[in-house]
């Protein structure tokens, strides 16, 4: 748990990620949820539904230390751009941003605090959405082939695909969902399965597998896909 913690937020950083790291992510993930459910509830309390919703974005991108949305600039700057497979891996291992990144990083928050502020304020959401992305994540590293030729970071996590853990996060996610609202939260899980998928797609066409910023443009765009779907009037 304290490697998944390591590799998924600004907090625990005293873990080392190892083959069994995997397993917690889905668990990992749910617990990021609740702490920005209970930031979501609570602020929704004290100010506007406009207001709630941006100490939401901004917490998400505390608690993570903007790794994600690093993962998301780099793997924009890198995929969409009309470049060969090496030039598209030396962009995103860059620290700078280019216009696609940013032009992409402003659109999601945007899209991210729009939906949150259409949505009534609910912890189970959160908790399945972020349960969900990643648990998206540790799939992606089991089973899709890593893009650079060099293992990094992502080699620690080599090793069989442990399947109870991720048919754990998948059924969490998709009962929690459930549990919120129907058809809004079945709907939430399909968008967030489309749009991580998508990108797992695209990354798998341009570069040959993932990296670790695909890891986490995948998870960002899940999370804000599922947030735009349960945002919709459902009758």
């Amino acid at each position: 748990m304290r490697g998944a913690l390591s590799f998924l937020t600004s907090v625990g950083r005293g873990g080392q990620p190892g083959p069994r790291t995997l397993d917690w992510f889905p668990l990992a993930g749910a617990m990021i949820g609740l702490v920005l459910g209970a930031v979501w509830w609570g602020s929704s309390r004290i100010w506007s539904a406009q207001l709630s919703a941006a100490l939401v974005v901004a917490a998400d991108l505390a608690v993570t230390g903007l790794l994600h949305f690093d993962g998301l600039v780099d793997s924009a700057d890198g995929l969409l751009p009309h470049l060969d497979r090496e030039r598209r891996l030396a962009v995103m291992g860059s620290p700078e941003a280019g216009a696609f990144g940013v032009g992409v990083a402003i659109v999601v928050v945007l899209l991210r605090w729009a939906a949150l502020v259409a949505i009534r304020p609910s912890v189970i959401l959160l908790v399945s959405l972020w349960c969900l992305s990643r648990t998206g994540m540790a799939l992606v590293v089991r089973t899709q082939p890593y893009a650079r030729s060099e293992g990094g970071l992502v080699s620690a996590f080599a090793g069989p695909p442990r399947w109870a853990a991720l048919i754990f996060g998948v059924g969490l996610s998709v009962g929690l969902a459930f549990a919120w609202r129907l058809p809004a939260g079945a709907v939430s899980v399909v968008a967030a399965l489309v749009a991580g998928g998508a990108v797992v797609w695209l990354a798998r066409r341009r570069i040959g597998g993932f990296t670790g910023d695909v890891l986490g443009a995948a998870g960002v765009l899940a999370e804000t896909a599922g947030l735009i779907a349960a945002a919709a009037r459902w009758s």
